[in-house]
């Protein structure tokens, strides 16, 4: 962002970038997560953008590190033709360390074995631009030893004649594949997703969005890395997505705030609120961040079982489960109830008009404590996690 370039929430720029609501959709989020802040809805970018970025995430709980991923990822957005605009992105993810098997007891308690792997993924994304509107198409891939996904995925957005209001349709496919490439054990599982959403100008220094998506999948969820895991073979949710962005003209700064429902038919339902201040300072702009999350247990989730002292007793739990083999089941600490705060600081510096740099630091921590309304799900050890990234983009 140049030194004299406001933070966003004045209505031309704010409504052209309602088209990264789409990107969320199967075979988009590779593409969201690198896309730059502000893009396009209908009209066709008068630059080629390139990003570089490097991240790195590591997790653990209390007395041991759990995992540490490290990617390096590319993203490209270039006009074509006269009306037309080519976005792509990839990304090499590697993974080592070890997960638990039972809740969220460490891997020497569960007899969870260390891991390594690599993920590779990319998206292509083409649009076509009209007067008022935008239709879009993608592909995506993601592959690892033993998982295969593949998506497409198209959207469409159109805006009232004042420009004040944008509208937005998406349709997403993914299908997944769950084990080794020819092995007689492979499963499957298939998504769909139809989002809808709108953007609304309220005022010249306000604007509001709501997206509204429906996730219908069916085939293979359990957890083939955890024994006696079963799930459901289909999985529908409801997830709604309100975001308010204001501009706070005395301090030339942006508020940005959301709001997340998730409600899916395993029983899990969740909240996240979300708040980030935009602070140009000449060159630099400082993004301070916080998040909180909250979920509801799983209908299937089974809690551990504790001894007099209140510890974890695995041969308790492990014998319950088995007592209860081939029932659906899942000792899996993702669905299990907790809440969850993360800080976050983003600095971003422009080199020149077309040049910026930036890097990005989150700081996560999950608690049973922390869950919306009461204790969460017991037996649970903290969780934590940090991000970075560091980038760089340039356009011309």
């Amino acid at each position: 962002m140049t030194k004299n370039t406001k933070p966003t929430s004045q209505p031309k720029r704010t409504v052209s970038s309602v088209s990264l609501a789409s990107l969320m959709l199967p075979g988009l989020a590779a593409l969201a997560g690198l896309a730059p802040a502000i893009a396009s809805a209908e009209n066709q970018p008068e630059k080629t953008t390139v990003a570089v970025k490097y991240s790195n995430y590591a997790d653990g709980q209390d007395g041991w590190d759990r995992v540490n991923v490290s990617a390096p990822a590319l993203y490209i957005q270039a006009p074509i033709a006269s009306d037309w605009s080519i976005e792509a992105s990839a990304v090499v993810d590697t993974v080592t360390g070890a997960s638990p098997r039972w809740h969220s007891q460490s891997s020497v308690d569960s007899g969870a074995s260390k891991m390594s792997d690599e993920r590779t993924a990319g998206d292509v994304k083409i649009t076509r631009y009209f007067a008022r509107s935008a239709w879009s198409a993608s592909l995506a891939t993601s592959s690892e030893h033993d998982y295969q996904s593949d998506a497409i995925g198209v959207d469409t957005r159109w805006s009232t004649e004042d420009n004040n209001r944008t509208w937005a349709v998406g349709y997403g496919l993914s299908t997944d594949r769950i084990g080794r490439h020819l092995d007689p054990l492979t499963k499957q599982k298939r998504t769909q997703e139809f989002m809808v959403g709108v953007t609304q100008v309220l005022t010249p220094g306000d604007i509001v969005q709501f997206n509204l998506t429906r996730s219908d999948g069916q085939g293979y969820y359990d957890d083939p890395y955890k024994t006696m895991d079963k799930r459901p073979d289909q999985r529908s949710a409801w997830i709604g997505l309100t975001r308010w962005n204001h501009y706070v003209e005395p301090a030339d700064a942006a508020l940005r705030t959301s709001y997340r429902y998730y409600s899916d038919t395993f029983g899990v339902q969740s909240h996240t609120l979300g708040m980030e201040w935009a602070q140009p300072m000449g060159s630099w702009t400082l993004t301070p961040g916080l998040r909180y999350y909250s979920q509801s247990a799983a209908s299937f989730y089974m809690d551990p079982i504790l001894n007099a002292q209140g510890q974890y007793d695995l041969d308790a739990t492990a014998n319950r489960a088995a007592d209860n083999w081939g029932s659906i089941q899942s000792t899996d600490q993702r669905l299990a109830a907790f809440g969850a705060l993360t800080w976050s600081l983003k600095a971003a510096y422009a080199v020149s008009v077309n040049t910026s740099v930036d890097v990005k630091y989150e700081n996560y921590s999950q608690k049973a404590a922390l869950h919306f309304g009461g204790a969460g799900s017991p037996g649970l050890d903290d969780f934590h996690a940090t991000f970075w990234q560091v980038g760089l983009t340039y356009r011309f």
